[in-house]
């Protein structure tokens, strides 16, 4: 990974391409971000860089996070974020990372919490088939089916799909495309979908695959 940044989900459009082909794409207020630490071989055993997102007040921080904040001399951050990179040599704390960080046509990976949907059924969680509804199938249409064998081997294995908690997790959607940058206004068009609720937090980086 040579290149990250922390931004805000705005929300989805459509942009047209220079064919004239309409580009479904998601908005991305992209920092600007600010380096708050520095991590190196020497120091830590990896390299990496701290950014922060986002200015919140003093007086909601930790006297830990504003003795982070004291030491690195920069204003405090709602957000800390940590991006590995291949060589740090070339960043310096408080530098500011804007949304130009990245051009059109990068392949980029986007990090984010899922909606969350709740409670939810194992059709909707799972994409599990419902059973017949006639000839004595029973008010059971939409349920989990069979729980396992009775005497062999008299358990439910470990890893069945069954109803529960969906949604609300962290993903990351790998392999997508940057379809326009605005530098002025610190926002990233990406082409497709991007995990999360307009206004949550998304980690935009180099994809691993690219």
């Amino acid at each position: 990974m040579q290149k990250g940044i922390i931004g805000k989900k705005l929300g989805m459009t459509q942009l047209f391409d220079e064919s004239g082909k309409v580009v479904p794409v998601t908005i991305i207020e992209a920092g600007p971000c600010t380096v708050v630490q520095k991590k190196t071989i020497e120091s830590d055993g990896y390299q990496a860089v701290q950014l922060g997102f986002g200015e919140v007040s003093a007086k909601h921080l930790t006297k830990p996070a504003k003795g982070h904040f004291e030491k690195a001399g920069v204003a405090p951050k709602k957000t800390l974020r940590e991006f590995r990179l291949a060589d740090v040599s070339g960043v310096t704390v408080g530098d500011i990372v804007k949304a130009d960080v990245f051009a059109n046509g990068d392949k980029i990976d986007v990090v984010g919490i899922s909606k969350g949907k709740g409670y939810a059924g194992s059709i909707k969680r799972w994409n599990n088939a419902r059973l017949r509804e006639t000839h004595g199938t029973g008010p059971v249409s939409r349920h989990a089916g069979s729980m396992g064998a009775c005497s062999s081997p008299s358990r439910v294995f470990k890893g069945k799909k069954l109803p529960g908690h969906l949604g609300a997790e962290r993903v990351t959607v790998q392999n997508l495309t940057v379809v326009k940058i605005d530098a002025e206004n610190n926002l990233i068009a990406i082409k497709g979908a991007v995990p999360g609720a307009k206004g949550s937090l998304v980690c935009i980086s180099d994809s691993v695959k690219a």
